[in-house]
């Protein structure tokens, strides 16, 4: 895949992996390869049509990136003129490649790869904000380490594996949603430097190595701490996500995950940008007027790699931080500091103009105000 400079091994991934070197998960499952198009009932000529096309990517298959999902479900995206497809990165890191590549237009990921984008010369802004706190901060240690007493991240990070090496930490990519702010925590305990850092991919990949007992413990999202559970691979032992621990820790409401896409596009075609927002917010009000039920009917063909149970906690637990207002909160972004602006990540702070462009959401709540 051809990217811009830069937007690759960022100092982020590149710190980590010299970190790790030699330790190496080797998959055994074949990553799921997902890409969803419009739904059969539109594509096939629907009520709607749209004049305009474009593309949107989302890193993984699970609930966390349904504002996405719902608004090409429910026709929003069309209603505004556009038809987008939905493409899987794979990845919060691929995806924002794939989105800097100009392969697709926006992306629904972490704002630091915004940040990121920024931070190597290619301007990137976040255009709505979709959630308060990380969706993917639940720690699931491995069932037969739980059983022998490793239930704690103290416990876990003082383990050692039988050759002696640190325990084995997997994440979806380094430089993600749920690295960034599983380091963030580690840290916060004084544990980040006790662990081995990895990569480990999608839905499958992800429970496969955790099953298959390639690493030790999985920080990810809800859906796939209940898979884990529910077939006896792991056993969660930190939730990072909980409003309760999440206030104690970060402080506050942050913008994690956001909607974002190149200057170059917001420059270009700003219709396209506006018509994808408005989409967006719309797709928010929805989730707040119905049931987790109601969500995964029409999420459904997503998030399929993992269990209804699982995908109904994980939704409700979205539901809980989705941001209906969508604008980045002065306040939540200074806090949001504290984990971006680190020698880790190796961003330089800067002021909210240059990583949030409000004039779009402004717009769509003007046009649909909520209620």
């Amino acid at each position: 895949m051809d990217v811009s400079p830069g937007c690759g091994q960022d100092r982020f991934t590149r710190h980590l992996i010299a970190k790790n070197r030699g330790t190496t998960v080797a998959f055994l499952l074949k990553r799921r390869q997902i890409v969803l198009a419009v739904p059969a009932t539109l594509a096939f000529g629907g009520a709607r049509a749209a004049s305009s096309s474009g593309k949107a990517t989302y890193p993984v298959a699970v609930p966390s990136y349904q504002q996405q999902f719902i608004a090409v479900e429910q026709g929003f995206f069309k209603d505004e003129g556009f038809d987008f497809k939905l493409v899987q990165g794979g990845s919060g890191v691929k995806s924002r490649e794939i989105m800097a590549s100009g392969e697709v237009d926006f992306a629904i990921e972490d704002i630091v790869h915004c940040m990121q984008l920024n931070n190597h010369g290619r301007a990137a802004r976040a255009v709505n904000a979709a959630d308060t706190r990380s969706p993917s901060q639940y720690f699931i240690v491995r069932k037969d380490l739980y059983d022998a007493g490793v239930d704690s991240l103290q416990k876990f990070a003082a383990w050692k594996r039988p050759d002696g090496k640190k325990a084995i930490l997997g994440v979806s990519s380094i430089g993600g949603t749920a690295h960034l702010w599983a380091n963030f925590f580690m840290e916060h305990f004084g544990l980040a430097e006790d662990v081995a850092w990895v990569g480990v991919g999608n839905v499958d990949t992800m429970l496969g190595s955790l099953k298959t007992k390639q690493i030790d413990l999985l920080a990810s999202t809800a859906a796939l701490a209940s898979d884990a559970e529910e077939h006896g691979w792991g056993k969660t032992i930190f939730r990072g996500s909980d409003e309760d621990v999440w206030n104690q820790v970060v402080g506050g409401p942050v913008p994690v995950n956001a909607n974002i896409c190149l200057l170059s596009t917001i420059q270009k075609e700003p219709e396209k940008v506006q018509a994808y927002v408005t989409g967006v917010h719309r797709a928010s009000q929805w989730v707040a007027k119905h049931t987790k039920e109601q969500i995964y009917d029409v999420i459904e063909p997503y998030v399929g790699s993992t269990s209804r149970e699982g995908n109904l906690l994980e939704i409700q637990s979205v539901k809980d931080i989705t941001d209906t207002n969508g604008i980045v909160d002065p306040a939540a972004y200074e806090r949001g500091g504290k984990c971006w602006y680190r020698d880790l990540t190796g961003i330089k702070a800067s002021p909210l103009a240059d990583i949030f462009d409000a004039s779009f959401m402004l717009k769509a709540k003007a046009k649909y105000p909520a209620g």
